[in-house]
């Protein structure tokens, strides 16, 4: 849902936020994030600079009492405090606070080196707290077979489109917001055009099952209503089929396939297609980057992880376990 944060932040956070959007080229989404954690992180400073009595309940703590003498004031201190803050009193977890800091590195970099409102940085030694290391949580091969077969299974008489739909998630890792957003004219022989973050359009190669599924399910796809002519995907209501929609229609096949318990969404079927390609398909990081549409190679690494059946695959490949097998 996008925030019309200009009716609700003081400059110079909404010039910002501004600069994001139109400048920057960052999504709706992403700017509705940035303002608010620096709309928790002004309220923050409302109380460490005592700036305000009426700061019992923190959610209606009034942001515009910071102005630009305050944020002149800020320093390393001000936001190790502020993350020490995060952490004990909003209970915030490490991916979170690396959010907000990310964050706070930009806006003060805007302050300081694109408008120069500021003297110095504060947040230019600004750490990122360490990441928990845990995995992406993902489908395995077994259970994403199985997710599929249940919709092929099913009666339902938008069989077509949701098999085309969780088939294009489980093999091209495309996010929710790209897919929701597919036209009909972006579908050529085996390619597909995405906008992804930063309204940034990628190309997608499609394999035979991807070509296949969509082939099946446009002949069969609903008469649009007014306005929504070129949206791929259609809800009953004869729409573009919404977020909400899709994360619905995705609970229900996961619920019929047993898999509901492990709390699987839209973004872990991206989290699915990355694992299986590398896994399975060896593809070199760099592609991967490339077919998940992200700006760091950094943030497709997480998938370059090796499950606990191919270590112990490993360990059983070792010379020795073979030796110790013929002498038995």
């Amino acid at each position: 849902m996008y925030i019309n944060y200009n009716n609700l932040c003081p400059t110079p956070m909404c010039d910002f936020l501004d600069y994001l959007l139109s400048i920057k080229g960052k999504s709706e989404k992403t700017v509705n994030e940035y303002f608010l954690d620096l709309r928790t992180f002004y309220r923050f400073l409302v109380i460490r600079y005592k700036l305000s009595k009426d700061t019992n309940i923190f959610e209606e703590i009034d942001i515009e009492l910071v102005n630009i003498d305050i944020l002149r004031k800020v320093n390393i201190m001000d936001l190790h405090s502020f993350i020490s803050f995060l952490d004990r009193d909003r209970k915030n977890s490490n991916k979170t606070k690396a959010r907000k800091i990310a964050c706070l590195r930009s806006f003060f970099k805007y302050l300081y080196t694109i408008v120069q409102l500021v003297n110095e940085n504060p947040a230019i030694n600004l750490e990122t707290p360490k990441s928990s290391g845990r995995l992406p949580v993902h489908l395995s091969l077994n259970e994403s077979k199985e997710l599929l077969m249940t919709i092929d299974d099913s009666d339902s008489s938008n069989e077509k489109r949701d098999y085309a739909i969780i088939t294009l998630f489980l093999n091209c890792g495309l996010r929710l917001s790209e897919l929701i957003s597919i036209n009909l004219n972006s579908f050529k022989d085996d390619t597909l055009s995405v906008i992804g973050k930063g309204n940034k359009e990628r190309t997608i190669y499609l394999n035979e099952v991807c070509i296949k599924a969509l082939k099946e399910y446009i002949p069969v796809r609903l008469e649009p209503k007014e306005g929504h002519e070129n949206a791929l995907f259609l809800s009953n209501r004869r729409t573009r089929f919404s977020q909400k929609g899709v994360q619905h229609m995705l609970k229900k096949y996961l619920t019929v396939a047993g898999l509901s318990n492990k709390k699987y969404s839209p973004h872990k079927l991206r989290h699915t297609a990355a694992t299986l390609m590398y896994q399975y398909g060896h593809v070199d990081i760099r592609a991967l980057q490339e077919i998940l549409g992200h700006e760091s190679v950094s943030t497709t690494q997480i998938y370059t992880h090796i499950d606990k059946e191919q270590l112990r695959e490993a360990v059983k490949t070792n010379p020795l376990n073979n030796d110790l097998q013929t002498n038995e």
